[in-house]
This record gives C-alpha cells, sequence and structure tokens, in this order.
C-alpha cells in the first residue's frame, strides 16, 4: 500500500526558514517523479513544486521560485522541500505526492504557518 508521511513542518517567522520531508513507502520510490502542492485556508491545492525520478528535471512555481528547493534521496525514499525567505503567503498545509499534478495520493500533511 502506497503511504507518505510528511513532517517537519510548524512555525516561521517572515525571512526565515523550515524543511519540510516525506517519507515514502510501499512503492518503487525511485521510479517515480513526486511534486510538492500545498493548501492555504480556504483556498484549493497549489502545486509548489516537482522533481523527476533521478533529480535531473525539477521545476517551481513562481511564487516559489528562487526561494524553495526540491530534493530527493532514492536510497532513503524520501523528497525534501527547503523553503527559505519565507513569507506569510507561504502559510498552508503542506502535501508531498506522486506525480506531477494536485490530483495524486498525499500523506496527511505538514503544517506551516509564516507570522511574527
Amino acid at each position: 500500500q502506497k503511504q507518505l508521511v510528511e513532517s517537519g513542518g510548524g512555525l516561521a517567522q517572515p525571512g526565515g526558514s523550515l524543511r519540510i520531508s516525506c517519507a515514502a513507502s510501499g512503492f518503487t520510490f525511485s521510479s517515480v517523479s513526486m511534486s510538492w502542492v500545498r493548501q492555504a485556508p480556504g483556498k484549493g491545492l497549489e502545486w509548489v513544486s516537482g522533481i523527476n525520478r533521478d533529480s535531473s528535471d525539477i521545476y517551481y512555481a513562481d511564487s516559489v521560485k528562487d526561494r524553495f528547493t526540491i530534493s530527493r534521496d532514492n536510497a532513503k525514499n524520501t523528497v525534501s522541500l527547503q523553503m527559505n525567505s519565507l513569507k506569510p503567503e507561504d502559510t498552508a498545509l503542506y502535501y508531498c505526492t506522486l506525480g506531477w499534478g494536485v490530483g495524486g495520493r498525499k500523506g496527511q500533511g505538514t503544517q506551516v504557518i509564516v507570522s511574527s
């Protein structure tokens, strides 16, 4: 059974940093692309960043470009998102998901709150 478990969220000040991670199990992690998506309070799902199976293709939403960095470790079945220069508008529940869109299987999410 495919399982995704996100962790590492929390409270950060504007301009601060957080690193969130996702542990995957139940499928061949190294064979699939992975994405991070987020859902801000009262809004729909927003795709944030994606990475292909060997990290040779990486993409970011314009809203996070040059601030966030996605990475993966196929030996550990994990995908991470380093978030720098955080803004209040980055406040959301963050999910990792299989593939490049927002509709794939997700975990329970990890909450990120950016506030002074």
